[in-house]
């Protein structure tokens, strides 16, 4: 079960401290478009060694929690000078992490927007590709002390783009460059592991109904959910497609393992990697254990860089990611230059009583209505067309409605409102989070055919919790609800009054939720049970929050059960105290 094996990952984190004295480990999650990926400096597609929090890898559509990947990344075999066979993995499923950063500061995963340049110590100038690039680096002998890990003595040099805006935003696309460092390298095969796991996280089962294909013409592992599992009707598949290299001489394999198949030493995979063996496709459902191998490049000397690209796709359907790896070859043959939305509009809030105030005039810093684009067809000077503003009651990873759109008059686009930079959004509740994003967009690309660009919703989403300013001491504090009734159900209002804390999507009782309000800037409240014994205290310091949460559990961890209850607000700037008290209905 998925979640009983991230169980003992967590355990094995526990060991991460001893890499830590000679590595720098690092992950980032690409998130401007549809696929939300994590990936980390070690090579994998998954949170290896990292302090990774989430639940999910590779979630797509955002927000929808399902699960497509457990894990991923590459496999590199050579035979040495000495005539040792040796494969060096990111990971497989039987085997230790064998690629590892160094342990210097910057040698971790540096972010890149488009057109921006980065001075980068192994890639100094290196310019951004898409909306978000990610640029890492890790080697097979930075660790030495691996249990039977003969290295090649390898770099791996990876970037990662991901885009905001269609026809770009359900794909992932991933570079390698392999340079050996001490010997050359001959009879050299790569391959691809994917540990696919498709489903809603929250599934009770083992994500163990998948089948899996190949599709030769796209150079494409793809695995697919059954549909009838308890695990959810996953909205995508998800599939590894092979850019580059494309020699119609390199040798293929593509092969699929349950458990007690797979193997853990160099030889055994060397053999896999080296098969040329394509299997059938697997029409029958079960765990998806894949990998896809090709090679072999006769000769890889020292100084020599193999440059390698990989397309994770994933689509609304086995046909939209079809369609998606068809669309990345047309991408390639424009070697990823293609028209890009504008910069990341910035914007400004302030709150008052059931209000927020948006506004986002442009400045000299960052002005997305002066951009240029020089991988236009169609040569528009300014291609900026318009702003979009929207609204989520959920995180600020949607779902989103949009409040407004404004955009150039007297042209042939949109809805010619004409421009605005500010926007009221009134009738809400105070001391509840609500969600707002800003994006830019472009005009389309007749020339290329190419639509309209618009900025990533997860690139300047916040939060903002509407209410009025602290009052000048107490007086006007209150518990709300009051009185608390556990038989509603708060957690599906909307917004929500109660959710889930940190990565969780379930309500558990720890999140149960009252709130003390008009709270003045300095105070400490203290809970008392009618007999007068102190069940907990609270201490407020927030001149900008006039509130404070308390979730019904006692400062031991106990919940609370059924009663009245007794509370104190003592001001800490003049001593002023107010008492009260709430009920709880459970």
């Amino acid at each position: 079960m998925k979640v009983g094996v991230k169980i003992v990952i967590s355990i094995l984190l526990l060991t991460s401290s001893l890499f830590a004295q000679f590595t720098n480990l690092d992950y980032k999650v690409h998130n401007v478009g549809k696929v939300r990926q994590v990936l980390t400096n070690m090579g994998t597609l998954d949170p290896a060694l990292t302090d990774f929090p989430g639940l999910v890898y590779c979630e797509f559509p955002p927000g929808s929690k399902e699960e497509h990947l457990y894990q991923g990344g590459l496999w590199i075999g050579a035979i040495n000078p000495d005539g040792d066979t040796l494969v060096s993995v990111t990971k497989t499923h039987y085997t230790p992490h064998e690629f590892y950063p160094t342990a210097a500061e910057d040698d971790t995963i540096w972010v890149v927007g488009k057109s921006d340049t980065a001075n980068i110590p192994y890639w100094p100038g290196y310019v951004g590709v898409s909306d978000q690039d990610f640029v890492c680096k890790y080697s097979d002998y930075n660790l030495l002390n691996i249990d039977d890990h003969k290295p090649l003595y390898l770099d791996v040099i990876q970037t990662s783009y991901a885009w905001s805006s269609a026809p770009l935003d359900e794909f992932i696309l991933f570079n390698y460059y392999i340079t050996p460092t001490r010997h050359d390298l001959v009879d050299v095969y790569i391959a691809f592991w994917m540990h696919s796991e498709i489903g809603t996280i929250n599934a009770s089962d083992n994500f163990i109904d998948e089948y899996v294909y190949f599709f030769p013409n796209q150079q494409m592992t793809v695995a697919e959910d059954e549909a009838a599992g308890n695990d959810g009707a996953a909205i995508s598949p998800i599939g590894y497609k092979i850019i580059e290299p494309k020699d119609e001489d390199m040798i293929w394999t593509w092969k699929y393992y349950e458990h007690e198949n797979l193997v853990n030493r160099d030889v055994d995979l060397y053999a896999e990697m080296s098969q040329n063996l394509i299997m059938q496709d697997r029409v029958d459902p079960a765990r998806g254990h894949i990998m896809l191998a090709f090679g072999y490049i006769p000769r890889l000397a020292v100084g020599d860089t193999l440059h390698l690209i990989m397309a994770e796709v994933l689509g609304f359907g086995m046909d939209g990611l079809l369609a998606n790896a068809e669309y990345i070859d047309f991408l390639a043959s424009k070697n990823f230059r293609v028209p890009s939305p504008p910069p990341v509009p910035t914007f400004s809030y302030s709150i008052d009583n059931k209000m927020v105030r948006l506004s986002w005039p442009p400045t000299p810093d960052n002005n997305p209505e002066m951009y240029q684009d020089p991988y236009r067809g169609d040569g528009e000077a300014q291609p900026f067309e318009g702003y979009r503003l929207y609204k989520s009651t959920v995180s600020t990873d949607g779902p989103w409605t949009l409040l407004a759109e404004y955009d150039l008059p007297n042209n042939e686009i949109g809805y010619n409102t004409g421009l605005e930079y500010e926007y009221v959004d009134t009738g809400l509740l105070n001391n509840v989070e609500y969600y707002y994003a800003l994006t830019a967009f472009s005009k389309p690309d007749p020339a290329s055919q190419f639509p309209s660009q618009e900025t990533s919703l997860k690139a300047n989403a916040i939060t903002i919790i509407p209410g009025t300013a602290s009052p000048e001491t107490v007086g006007k504090v209150a518990v709300v609800p009051n009185p608390y009734r556990g038989d509603l159900g708060y957690n599906s209002y909307n917004p929500p009054w109660e959710k889930p804390g940190g990565s969780r999507d379930r309500w558990m009782e720890q999140d149960r939720r009252i709130q003390f309000i008009n709270l003045p800037a300095k105070c400490e409240i203290k809970i008392y049970t009618l007999a007068g014994d102190l069940i907990d205290q609270i201490r407020h310091d927030n001149p900008d929050k006039g509130f404070e949460d308390w979730n019904l559990t006692s400062s031991i961890g106990q919940a609370l059960s059924s009663g009245i209850y007794l509370f104190t607000v003592q001001d800490l700037n003049n001593s002023n105290v107010q008492t009260g008290k709430f009920i709880i209905i459970k």
